[in-house]
């Protein structure tokens, strides 16, 4: 048994409310959710993290996550869905194997409500800009 423990879950080796599947992905509700319904899709094979996987990985979780946001908005009626991807440790990766986070939305419910950056300046992003591109 792998010690990973989403490598468990697409085993069927460790207990998950699985929603949707497809060969290359798994999609199952969150144990600690942000909002009803918050879901989690992981690759059916073991990659750490985006970095790793790249646009391969992506490419292989995109088909479960659009259905697995199809299904939160029509069965539990969300107004939108947020959706993101967190890769290291400093990012709050947890579990190392690249996963999706959904998260139904509604109007007015308060979560994620601390998501709204500074606004930058020309100057700054041009720094940036040069400092990222050279």
């Amino acid at each position: 048994m792998s010690s990973c423990i989403f490598c468990q879950i697409v085993a069927g080796e460790a207990e998950a409310f699985v929603i949707a599947s497809s060969p290359d992905a798994v999609a199952f509700l969150d144990i600690a959710p942000l909002s009803r319904g918050h879901s989690l899709v992981v690759p059916t094979r073991h990659v750490s993290d985006l970095l790793e996987g790249g646009a391969e990985v992506l490419a292989e979780v995109a088909p479960v996550v659009e259905e697995t946001a199809r299904l939160l908005v029509g069965r539990l009626r969300a107004d939108g869905i947020n959706l993101f991807q967190s890769s290291g440790t400093a990012a709050g990766q947890e579990v190392p194997h690249f996963h999706v986070h959904l998260v139904p939305r509604w109007r007015d419910d308060g979560v994620l409500r601390n998501l709204v950056g500074e606004p930058s300046g020309a100057e700054d992003l041009d720094a940036l800009h040069v400092e990222l591109l050279g």
